[in-house]
């Protein structure tokens, strides 16, 4: 069957279509995103009227598409900008009432979850014990386990794209205000460490987002036009040279740099200072890739609930 899942990130909004059963790979067929930024569109702590308008003209041309290009079922969630807003629960009312899209929020854990389940689906049983990583625009995800559902699940806001926001100022960033944040980082994950320790240390370390993506790929790993299957790896001694790089770089610097995007390049001091602090706390001497995260996560569970029907 045709499924389509709408994501509203933190950064970006995305429509996935995908031909998918269960049992099979889901296939992407179409793809339609817009850097909305929607954790920026506020006033205070509440998304503003010209972010709620941005949203519900996106998610109305998104199901127009989905539509068009034949979706059966469309899986439509909002993750940590929509979750943390104090008026998050008035926009998807009032979003849902414009366009009819069954917008919901996700939980921070249950996108730890959902975005472990890719993962082992795209490991597989000889991964062993998995621990997932996922640094977002405005949570850090940590899940690990032995099985399709982790033992635990974490989720901490300590997103990039929050945390530059919130925290750094500058281009290139204060010096002290990036001292003041790692800070911060590392105690925030500190506080967890032993949830997930206490089970065991993980067999398999894996990454996925796309500020990972683009931390390995400027530590040398092999760019995106090669394909998915293309085992990639982010050593954490390439990643500690590099963070001190990103943090005396301007953002039109680091734009310039292999797959760093110009709207992403200022979020990457702070997705560096995350990305050391987790894998220096759990003891990651590297991080594999995994090209399938929270999307296909979402995918992968409606097609179990399909089946099981059935």
């Amino acid at each position: 069957m045709r499924l389509g899942v709408l994501d509203v990130g933190s950064n970006t909004v995305h429509l996935l279509v995908v031909d998918a059963h269960r049992g099979a790979r889901p296939l992407p067929a179409y793809s339609h995103k817009e850097e909305m930024r929607l954790a920026d569109l506020l006033d205070g702590d509440r998304i503003s009227k010209e972010g709620r308008r941005l949203l519900t003209s996106f998610v109305r041309d998104a199901l127009r598409i989905a539509e068009d290009k034949g979706v059966e079922d469309l899986l439509a969630f909002a993750t940590s900008a929509v979750r943390d807003a104090a008026n998050g629960e008035e926009v998807l009312a009032e979003v849902n009432a414009a366009t009819g899209a069954g917008l919901q929020v996700l939980p921070g854990e249950e996108e730890a979850r959902l975005t472990f389940l890719a993962v082992r689906r795209w490991f597989g049983w000889s991964s062993g014990r998995l621990l997932v990583i996922d640094i977002g625009g405005g949570s850090l995800e940590i899940a690990s386990g032995i099985d399709e559902a982790p033992d635990v699940a974490i989720s901490l806001p300590l997103g990039a794209g929050r945390l530059t926001r919130d925290r750094l100022a500058g281009d290139p960033p204060d010096p002290e205000r990036l001292r003041e944040l790692r800070r911060y980082v590392r105690a925030e994950i500190a506080r967890h460490v032993g949830e997930v320790a206490r089970y065991g240390p993980p067999d398999h370390a894996v990454a996925t987002s796309k500020t990972f993506k683009q931390l390995a790929r400027i530590a040398g790993a092999a760019p995106s036009a090669e394909g998915p299957l293309v085992k990639r790896v982010l050593r954490h001694e390439d990643l500690i040279g590099w963070s001190e790089k990103l943090a005396r770089m301007t953002a039109r610097e680091r734009s310039e740099l292999p797959g760093v995007s110009q709207s992403r390049a200022p979020l990457l001091p702070a997705g560096a200072i995350v990305a050391d602090a987790a894998m220096d706390l759990f003891g990651l001497g590297e991080l594999e890739l995994c090209p399938w995260a929270l999307r296909e996560g979402v995918i992968l569970r409606r097609l179990d609930a399909i089946s099981a029907d059935r």
